[in-house]
């Protein structure tokens, strides 16, 4: 016998009804939910070539290599065209210059070929510069490019290469003379320790040889902690010339800015797709040198220098296509994963994936009142009042 006072669950703690037999019908209240939150955590969305939140180390470097394909004729189209000019204007410039070395070097007398050949070895040297100086420029123009390519393809749009000239207007200028900036620093500093060396070795005997072997391996250790350094702080110099529109002196405290506690991260994406990209270009560029070299010894195995000659000379030509291609890519990918960089320290320190996400939606509701939010810079804030100031 039951007895009617027997404990009962409370109304909140009631057990789930029975499921119901085969074939009978059940309502759905019947059905329990299913467990957990029916309204949880959702993923911000991807308009474009990333999504709109801070960025993984894994996605940036994804990310770099997927900007060529997204966008392929703007980006890879371009930078191939720009590094093939490179290519074509050393290869004529030095072998133009090699050619009137030689001539001159085989029609002098035997008392002024040895003041021709240091005369010869000062113009090669001085010839190279033309070349340098034009892969400055088109490596800046290039930059810029990416640049506007990666931060137009983050909010879903996809320029061609004239639109993307369009928007880089007004800038390329300030780009190319940053480039030739960085350059010219390097370049003197590398004549000052090279001709300090030099007089040390040629003036101090024994003592001023050790000095200066020692000096130069000093300055070497001191060139490439300097080049780690303020080569990785100024890295974001393009991005903010091109993306913010900022003037050069602007550009550069905002590329200081925005790597501070970020260092060791950028210097580590930046280097790593360095150094896959050199790795690349050595496991593909390297058996074609061996195989021409080969070749030669088997085509001309009594030792034709003709024969030697031809085969090393298409060798050179067929190597330094396929470095054109891979230098074309390299550049690419190394100016994406710095544009990338750029973008995701500002959604990490200026909440940029906010405007980021306000801008796509107000643009897919037609509204194009929005700002773009790349030009829109946060003011810097300002310092704190004292301890006992009435502004405290």
């Amino acid at each position: 016998m039951s007895n009617p006072n027997s404990w009962q669950p409370p109304a909140g703690d009631q057990q789930p009804p029975a499921p119901p037999r085969y074939g009978e019908y059940a309502p759905p209240s019947a059905f329990p939910p299913p467990p957990g939150p029916q309204q949880g955590w959702t993923a911000p969305p991807k308009p474009g070539l990333i999504p709109l939140r801070p960025l993984p180390f894994g996605t940036i470097l994804g990310s770099s290599f997927q900007v060529m394909r997204r966008n392929p004729k703007p980006t890879f189209g371009i930078s191939l065209v720009l590094n093939a000019i490179i290519y074509l204007l050393t290869f004529l410039v030095i072998g133009a210059f090699v050619a009137f070395a030689i001539g001159r070097v085989f029609s002098a007398t035997e008392a002024d070929q040895e003041a021709i050949i240091a005369g010869s070895l000062l113009g090669g040297g001085l010839a190279l510069l033309i070349p340098i100086a034009a892969s400055v420029v088109l490596t800046a123009i290039l930059q810029g490019v990416i640049s506007l390519e990666v931060s137009r393809a983050t909010v879903g749009e996809k320029l061609t290469t004239k639109q993307l000239l369009r928007l880089a207007r007004g800038r390329i200028g300030a780009l190319i003379g940053w480039a030739f900036a960085l350059a010219g620093v390097a370049l003197v500093a590398l004549i000052l320790a090279t001709v300090v060396v030099t007089l040390l070795i040629a003036l101090g005997g024994t003592a001023g040889l050790v000095i200066g072997i020692l000096l130069a391996i000093g300055f070497v250790l001191v060139f490439i902690a300097a080049y780690a350094w303020i080569g990785t702080k100024v890295s974001l110099v393009p991005s903010a010339l091109l993306i913010e529109r900022a003037t050069l002196r602007g550009a550069i405290a905002r590329s200081w800015t925005l790597t501070n506690q970020s260092f060791w991260k950028t210097l580590g994406i930046e280097w790593l797709v360095a150094l896959m990209v050199s790795t690349a270009a050595q496991v593909v560029t390297f058996p074609i040198s061996l195989i021409f070299s080969l070749l030669a010894a088997v085509l001309a195995p009594t030792g034709d220098e003709t024969v030697a000659v031809v085969v090393q000379v298409i060798g050179t030509i067929i190597t330094g296509l396929v470095g054109v291609v891979i230098g074309a890519i390299g550049i690419v990918m190394q100016s994406a994963a710095a544009s990338l960089i750029y973008i995701d320290l500002r959604m990490r320190k200026e909440g940029l994936d906010l405007d980021l996400m306000r801008f796509v939606e107000a643009r897919q509701a037609g509204d194009s009142s929005v700002a773009d939010p790349f030009l829109t810079v946060p003011a810097p804030a300002a310092p704190a009042a004292p301890p006992g100031s009435p502004w405290g």
